[in-house]
């Protein structure tokens, strides 16, 4: 009898399923991600109460290269999110899936006719991720 059970290294070992089980982990670790990346800033933002002093102190402490990269994973984390959100409620809506027919062997997966619209999405976020490296570290 086979194990179906991967427990947490069913979310790292696509195995079957492709590259979809990929952009499913990193669609949730990029979200979440984004809000401590959200937290953070509320964080920062709030030493602006404590009058000039402290926000200079504070934008001192977070103008590194350590701090650039960050900025730099928020906006690939941000772009990588937003557009395969896109994908995922495009086809939540049923858009590339195609028009269900009578299932005869071998039988075609749904998967592959949505695979076009992720390569079309994540060549667009990596055009977006070029953009953003060029606007923060070249500019």
């Amino acid at each position: 009898m086979y194990d179906n059970r991967l427990g947490i290294k069913g979310n790292f070992y696509a195995g079957k399923f492709g590259i979809e089980r990929y952009l499913y982990t990193l669609h949730r670790i990029s979200g979440l991600g984004l809000i401590i990346y959200l937290l953070l800033h509320i964080v920062v933002t709030s030493f602006r109460l404590g009058g000039p002093d402290a926000w200079a102190k504070a934008m001192g402490t977070v103008d590194n290269p350590i701090f650039k990269f960050g900025e730099f994973l928020v906006v690939v984390a941000g772009v990588f999110h937003g557009l395969n959100g896109l994908r995922l409620i495009l086809t939540e809506f049923g858009y590339f899936i195609g028009k269900p027919e009578r299932q005869e062997y071998p039988y075609k997966y749904s998967t592959l006719k949505q695979r076009p619209l992720m390569y079309f999405l994540m060549i667009l976020a990596l055009v977006g991720i070029v953009i953003s490296v060029y606007d923060i570290y070249l500019a």
